[in-house]
């Protein structure tokens, strides 16, 4: 089992930038590919951003390519995601998730499948 606690979320205005955490307990997560997924209210829960287990290789969606940044260290079993140039349809609750999957398929993973965090709320004002 993967214990998984998002952190840093907050109220931003557009063209701000947040960084978000996200700390694992209960196993290494050098072993997991991680992940942010984001949920607005009455929408799916979509995928945002993933990282291979050793963080050589990154993936995002479109939406936040150039100004959304994942990392990790797994020395602090930690990720985390780094959000410039925020926009108002930035707004949701962001996810943090691990699973064994490849990084490069975790666009697909949504519960019960993998590790989820129970979230933190980003809010963009215009």
């Amino acid at each position: 089992q993967v214990q998984l606690v998002e952190s840093g979320g907050g109220l931003v205005q557009a063209g701000g930038s947040l960084r978000l955490s996200c700390a694992a307990s209960g196993r290494t997560i050098s072993n997991y590919a991680m992940g942010w997924f984001r949920q607005a209210p009455g929408k799916e829960r979509d995928f945002v951003a993933a990282i291979t287990r050793s963080g050589r290789s990154t993936f995002y969606a479109d939406s936040v390519k150039g100004r959304f940044t994942i990392s990790r260290d797994n020395a602090k079993n930690t990720v985390a995601l780094q959000l410039n140039s925020l926009k108002p349809e930035d707004t949701a609750v962001y996810y943090c998730a691990a699973d064994q999957s490849p990084a490069q398929a975790m666009g697909s993973l949504r519960p019960p499948r993998g590790y989820w965090g129970q979230g933190t709320q980003v809010t963009v004002s215009s």
